[in-house]
């Protein structure tokens, strides 16, 4: 009878066992990638409310909203209404879209947020409005006077008015 000295495995046993490990792990790094996405989208939304909530300060302290767009040294870090203006996570220096009208004392605003993910229950909520256009969300308010005029109705921008 033939005896086997060395015990081990065989060349086809550890390609098959490294195979089965790498379908796994592929299959691990595309959920967590989708994971990612809506973590950053989460942050999103967050970042957004933040602002949101950081102007509505401004606005009682100063009886208008903040006239001018979001940047490093924004009026509303200045003055001390929020520690430092947030930006989208996949990049340190975009800052999230905000427009205003009138030019002057702005009474009306518009701010708002790509995400990545299309099913993000705040797309449910949102406002989808479009600042370049007369009359979308407000009756009486013209095309938004500073900032970058943005359309919140595409699918994916989350946009909030006060």
């Amino acid at each position: 009878m033939f005896s086997r000295k060395n015990k081990g495995f065989t060349l086809i046993e550890l390609l098959v066992v490294i195979a089965i490990i790498g379908i796994l792990a592929s299959v691990v790094l595309a959920s967590l990638n989708s994971a990612r996405k809506k973590s950053r989208d989460a942050r999103r939304v967050a970042d957004i409310k933040q602002l949101q909530l950081a102007n509505e300060l401004y606005f009682d302290a100063n009886r208008s909203y903040a006239a001018a767009a979001f940047a490093a040294s924004h009026v509303l870090v200045t003055d001390g209404f929020i520690a430092s203006i947030p930006t989208d996570p996949l990049s340190a220096t975009t800052f999230y879209n905000y427009a205003w009208h009138p030019a002057a004392s702005p009474t009306v605003y518009h701010m708002g947020a790509t995400l990545e993910e299309g099913t993000n229950i705040a797309l449910q909520s949102d406002k989808d409005c479009n600042s370049g256009v007369a009359n979308s969300c407000f009756a009486s308010t013209p095309i938004f006077a500073g900032g970058t005029p943005f359309d919140g109705a595409s699918a994916l921008v989350y946009d909030v008015v006060p």
